[in-house]
């Protein structure tokens, strides 16, 4: 099993050593990366220890699959304690490292401790070295991977880096592979700079190899297979993710103008489609083994923004600077998707800090002052773009936005609260949950906070066959086919969360099993029995999946965590969306109760409290876990 696993490689950072050990007997239990990491993160962080601390593990892990033919299975997740949020955190990214890492004899790379000057790990085969950083620090992430390759000689090896804003230690800085590939959420990109760990670059010549190769071979390509026959497949080949802004926006769950409204007038103008028909798209991407190839390469060539060129933007980087901040300029939110690449930052906080900034100032609790004397309104690409390097670099009011939009709101004070659109600390993801139920429980149960990428669920809107064949699946009825609808979403979210879960362990990308469909847990099922010899059936790798699920959520209730945070902005719990017609499109109170009442009955967790019960955690194989959390009185039945 060894040959598809890898080994895990801990590095510590203080004492400048590393070593590795094997992590079958993890894999059989988790999976692979975020399974993985997550037991890693439960067993090595000691509560209380500070998120920039030397305590604070970063974390990691390529799917099990990663480094193989089966189809968009490139993905590797990161994990630690959120600095913006003091709970939880993964997050995922696409590229081709986690296959070059693989193919190093690596399955997940766990660093510790802080170095006492900037420094980058170069891992080359078995042979690992911690290299001087001071001359990359202070460098974009393209400077960085640029010197990395001159100076290590070889143009093919993979980077993980950070920019100024990890550096900077901005809350929402992210890690990026080899350039334009995103790790965003949650401030990991400022662990790694309060670590003075500057980079980690990558070369493997070695191979994956499944137990049953000839029986893995087929299985991959019948999954493969079975992706591009999904019905969105061409689409989302074609015009990426940002294909589907119109969709959204007709159905009016489009987040525009802070979330103050979830429609705007003529969105064809920063769609996918209008990226290709001007000229803007230059070619598409695809990561590592992946037959989609749903990123985009887009560059200007006139106007204020010309000579911008960057990787997306995708639909949530369109959203966040686009219209969530009121703008149709597809080429200003190009270029602040470009500042935000390089410098490693999260596009949606970014946006997301912006769009707060200009209702506040809009409503006169940030002046002209604030702003070095500019004025700041909705549609300004100019001041969009300004802002974006002022956060990076934290210089005058940016130092504010570069700690989110609860630090911020709470530092300005008055009720700017209202329209700090977040959960649990973290920046809402573009979806407007007055319109989208089966995503509000998602996202007020989301370990990490109030985003998308931990339980997809967007087959609730119906936008194709497949979507709608797998709700009818989960709930007995298509009549459930409906984003409106709170009936039956806790299962819906349920299903989802123990799926997108295999899914990221086995290192495949939502698109073939949450967004599109053409991957299944039976396929995932069969297909992990051949990579690693031992069947399990779907049932089974379901079970897995759930047993991740409850243990990220037992890490935050060792956190402090209780019902009490699963909740959802202020914005969308009080204020009517003025673009739908149902007179309560709203996310109530009453409503959500009802809901995660059923989502804990469903999970068998307590009602009261929404920890998990002694008899769950036996249930899925986390007594250890269960044991730690009865010493901290924090295990109810």
């Amino acid at each position: 099993m060894k040959q598809i696993a890898g080994d895990t490689l801990f590095i510590d950072l203080s004492k400048r050593i590393s070593w590795r050990e094997p992590n079958d007997d993890l894999v059989r239990q988790y999976l692979g990366a975020r399974g993985i990491n997550a037991r890693y993160l439960w067993d090595l962080y000691e509560p209380g220890a500070d998120a920039f601390g030397p305590d604070n593990p970063l974390i990691f892990g390529t799917g099990l699959l990663t480094g193989t033919v089966a189809p968009s299975s490139g993905r590797t997740t990161v994990t630690c304690l959120s600095p913006a949020t003091g709970w939880y955190l993964k997050t995922n990214a696409g590229g081709h490292f986690g296959g070059e890492m693989k193919y190093a004899g690596y399955g997940n790379i766990v660093v510790r401790g802080q170095a006492e000057e900037p420094t980058y790990v170069w891992i080359d085969d078995a042979r690992v070295e911690f290299r001087d950083a001071r001359h990359l620090w202070g460098k974009d992430v393209r400077e960085t991977d640029r010197a990395l390759k001159e100076e290590l000689g070889d143009e093919d090896i993979q980077t993980v880096a950070i920019g100024p804003a990890g550096e900077n230690r901005v809350m929402f800085a992210s890690v990026m592979f080899t350039v334009y590939n995103t790790a965003g959420r949650g401030g990991v990109g400022a662990v790694m700079g309060s670590k003075n760990l500057k980079a980690v670059a990558v070369r493997g010549t070695g191979a994956v190899k499944p137990v049953q190769p000839a029986r893995f071979h087929e299985l991959a390509l019948a999954a493969r297979r079975s992706v591009e026959a999904d019905s969105g497949f061409e689409g989302l080949g074609t015009y990426g993710t940002s294909g589907s802004l119109a969709g959204v926006n007709e159905v009016r769950a489009l987040a525009s103008y802070n979330f103050r409204r979830s429609h705007i007038d003529d969105v064809y103008r920063i769609t996918g489609q209008y990226l290709s028909d001007s000229g803007l798209l230059k070619r598409r991407v695809a990561c590592f083994s992946c037959p989609i190839g749903c990123h985009r390469h887009c560059a200007v060539g006139d106007g204020p923004f010309a000579g911008s060129s960057t990787g997306g933007p995708e639909y949530e980087t369109l959203v966040a600077l686009g219209s969530g901040c009121g703008t149709l300029d597809a080429r200003a939110v190009i270029m602040a998707n470009e500042i935000a690449n390089v410098m490693g930052m999260d596009t949606i906080s970014l946006g997301s800090v912006i769009q707060w900034a200009m209702e506040s100032y809009e409503k006169g609790l940030i002046t002209k002052e604030d702003l070095d004397g500019r004025e700041l309104h909705w549609g300004d690409g100019e001041m969009i773009v300004e802002l974006a390097r002022k956060i990076a670099f934290r210089e005058g009011f940016g130092d504010v936005l570069a700690d989110g939009v609860k630090r911020a709101a709470e530092r300005v004070g008055g009720d700017s609260y209202k329209w700090a659109v977040h959960g649990k600390g973290l920046e809402q993801s573009r979806v407007d949950t007055r319109s989208a139920k089966a995503y509000a429980l998602a996202f007020a149960v989301n370990p990490r906070g109030a985003d998308h990428l931990h339980t997809e669920t967007f087959a609730d809107f119906g936008m194709s066959p497949e979507g709608r064949a797998l709700i009818e699946k989960i709930t007995g009825d298509p009549k459930y086919t409906a984003a409106y609808c709170s009936e039956k979403r806790a299962e819906i979210v349920r299903w989802h969360e123990d799926c997108y879960a295999v899914t990221d362990a086995l290192g495949y990308c939502a698109f073939t099993s949450t967004a599109l469909y053409g991957v299944t847990p039976a396929m995932m099922a069969d297909i992990y029995s051949a990579a690693i010899g031992i069947e399990t059936t779907e049932d089974e790798i379901m079970h897995l999946g759930r047993r991740i699920v409850t243990l990220e959520k037992c890490f935050n209730v060792r956190q402090g965590a209780t019902r009490a945070d699963d909740h959802l902005p202020w914005r969308l719990m009080n204020e009517i969306n003025p673009d739908r017609p149902e007179p309560d499109a709203i996310n109530s109170q009453a409503e959500l109760d009802v809901m995660l009442d059923d989502y804990y009955d469903l999970h068998g967790w307590d009602r009261a409290t929404s920890w998990p019960t002694r008899a769950t955690l036996e249930a899925v194989g986390l007594v250890d876990v269960g044991g730690e959390l009865e010493r901290r009185g924090k295990l109810p039945g």
